[in-house]
């Protein structure tokens, strides 16, 4: 101890005294310090218990954990797994998506484009349609003219052919009459000038008779009436007319043309009925003769009012009551009577 320390203590007591409470202060620190310490070490032991049970179940968590890690590792990668594949098929999918699309958009165009070609063609066919339909309602009018047009002249053409065969049979009518007048005039020579006059006299009566009625106009090229039959009369009409329907000039041309056969028909009988007159007249200053082969009454009107003969026209021709007082075939007029019938 230095004298400095000393010279702080008056006397040894007081540096004992110092001492020994210095001692006793650090008696009680060293005391607190192990009580400290014991306790310390104490709560050491339960926090390190604490602690021990606390890092085994750390490390029991922990080992849950790393497997429910490695788990879950191995389910990320098989939803990865999945989940590329899935996206994958998703892109081929879309790509395939894609393609339908652009051939249905370009199918959808197309059959836009049908659609209206088709609605042209629509409209053409039916305005088409409404031409065909006024076309044939046109030409069913015109064949419905042409067969009323056919008709008319078909039966124009039926009653010309029999006027024609009329006009034929009357004409052989007239050439058997005309062959029986000159054998008659054969057998009558004596009484010839007699008859002469009367005949010339009736001739000439027929004659103007025949005069008074209007002449008969020219026939068109192909309707000439001088055809023997029914079918050369019709090929000769068909060669005139060409085939074409007849105009309303041409039409009435031979309207008046069977008219003027009419009244030819008409003369015809005015004639016959003088000669018929004639041949009356004739018997009443002749003797009976031996009658000379002939028709006869009878058979000249069956063949006047034969079946190919017209009605009207059989009517017409009708030859009269037969004189009462001659008897059979009679005496016929002259000749010339005969040729005035022509």
């Amino acid at each position: 101890m230095t004298d400095p320390e000393r010279s702080l203590f008056g006397s040894a007591e007081d540096e004992i005294s110092y001492w020994k409470e210095l001692s006793g202060r650090y008696k009680q620190c060293v005391q607190s310090a192990q009580e400290e310490l014991r306790e310390f070490q104490e709560g050491s032991r339960e926090y390190e218990a604490e602690l021990e049970t606390q890092l085994q179940q750390l490390e029991t968590r922990n080992r849950d954990l790393l497997l429910e890690n490695a788990r879950l590792q191995v389910e990320v990668e098989t939803v990865k797994e999945k989940v590329a594949s899935q996206h994958a098929d998703g892109q081929r999918q879309i790509s395939a998506l894609e393609e339908e699309l652009g051939q249905v958009t370009a199918t959808r165009d197309q059959l836009q484009k049908y659609i209206r070609e088709l609605e042209q063609c629509n409209d053409d066919l039916e305005r088409a349609k409404r031409a065909t339909i006024m076309s044939l309602e046109d030409f069913e009018l015109r064949l419905n003219e042409a067969i009323e047009r056919n008709a008319f002249l078909e039966s124009e053409l039926d009653e010309k052919e029999s006027l024609l065969e009329s006009v034929q049979r009357l004409k052989d009518e007239a050439r058997d009459l005309r062959q029986e007048l000159a054998v008659q005039q054969k057998q009558e020579k004596p009484k010839a000038s007699v008859d002469g006059s009367l005949a010339a006299r009736r001739t000439d009566t027929a004659t103007q008779a025949a005069s008074s009625r209007p002449s008969t106009p020219a026939l068109p090229q192909g309707l000439s009436f001088g055809f023997s039959t029914p079918g050369a009369f019709r090929r000769g009409f068909e060669n005139g007319s060409g085939g074409a329907p007849l105009t309303p000039a041409a039409r009435i041309s031979a309207l008046n043309i069977v008219g003027d056969l009419l009244q030819k028909v008409g003369a015809l009988e005015s004639k016959l009925a003088s000669c018929r007159n004639f041949v009356y007249d004739q018997s009443l200053c002749r003797s009976p003769a031996a009658p000379p082969p002939y028709l006869g009454r009878d058979g000249f009107e069956r063949r006047l009012s034969g079946p190919h003969l017209p009605q009207g026209l059989a009517r017409s021709v009708d030859l009269g009551p037969w004189p009462p007082n001659l008897a059979g075939p009679a005496g016929l007029p002259a000749q010339g009577a005969a040729q005035g019938l022509f």
